[in-house]
């Protein structure tokens, strides 16, 4: 929610008593899509920020954090991934990120409101570079639906970049969702989906290990990094693998990627995968 003081963009959360607030130049867009509510702000520090819903979802200074582990830890997991999928993600930075990896030849983007990739081209340009790859490709709808209408074993990788587990995003978190994802995938084939704040959101997390299990998948892992401008500052995502070990991730080819990244490299992904004692206990419930 806004503040008082409309200098300000501050998101409020009332449960946990907390707040991030922004110093704003000023509103550059704002409307309602037939989906949800987008604006758009110019602020003093952070950059261009993007908010749906009143929730922040992403900022120019910061936004490479989320994009950079959502997708390059269970890239370099796999052993040699071709065919990715994203579900959400319609600023396209995760599909900047996957397509710095030479060995992909096809990555989708499943996003279900169009106006959130027709406003990341027009104010955060710097996301969508990879948007004309010829491996690029875009699918406007229900990602739900879509990932149920695939085949068996379509995929290598499939990157759940999503808002909140409420509203259209909530059937996103379930097991039948990720039952379709196992299907989709081939063996060896890894799912990652961000999963919201460790200190925050234990329980979701701890809920989202048990239903990847219960669906099929044989081995999950949360890995955790800093988030400034999302709820505590703190982020996670979590992986699910078909019959792969989430331990053994390609650390020569980290080591010596053929791309330039700002947050991840291979200690960046060792340190991710230690949990704290507070998570590693609402896991074993």
């Amino acid at each position: 929610m806004m503040a008082l003081d409309e200098s300000w963009y501050s998101e409020i959360h009332g449960k946990d008593g907390s707040a991030f607030s922004f110093k704003i130049k000023e509103k550059l867009h704002e409307e309602q899509t037939e989906y949800q509510q987008i604006a758009i702000y110019q602020t003093e520090t952070f950059g261009r920020l993007m908010v749906i819903d009143d929730c922040v979802m992403l900022t120019d200074r910061d936004n490479f954090l989320y994009h950079e582990m959502m997708s390059h830890p269970a890239l370099f997991t796999h052993a040699d991934p071709k065919r990715v999928v994203i579900i959400g993600g319609g600023d396209c930075g995760t599909m900047k990120e996957v397509l710095k990896h030479p060995g992909v030849e096809e990555a989708w983007q499943v996003e279900i409101d169009q106006r959130v990739t027709d406003l990341s081209e027009e104010y955060f340009p710097e996301l969508c570079s990879a948007n004309k790859d010829p491996r690029a490709h875009f699918y406007f709808g229900d990602g739900i639906a879509w990932m149920a209408d695939q085949g068996e074993a379509a995929f290598d990788l499939i990157i759940v970049d999503s808002t909140d587990p409420v509203g259209p995003a909530a059937g996103l978190f379930t097991q039948a969702f990720f039952a379709n994802c196992l299907k989709a995938l081939k063996t060896g084939g890894i799912m990652v989906q961000q999963s919201e704040s460790p200190i925050y959101h234990s329980d979701l997390i701890a809920g989202m290990h048990r239903d990847m299990k219960a669906a099929g998948f044989a081995d999950t892992k949360t890995l955790d990094f800093p988030q400034p401008v999302y709820p505590s500052g703190w982020w996670s995502a979590t992986m699910a693998a078909k019959g792969r070990d989430l331990n053994n991730f390609r650390e020569t080819d980290i080591a010596n990627k053929p791309f330039e990244t700002l947050y991840y490299n291979l200690e960046c992904h060792h340190k991710s995968l230690a949990l704290p004692e507070f998570m590693k206990k609402a896991l074993a419930k």
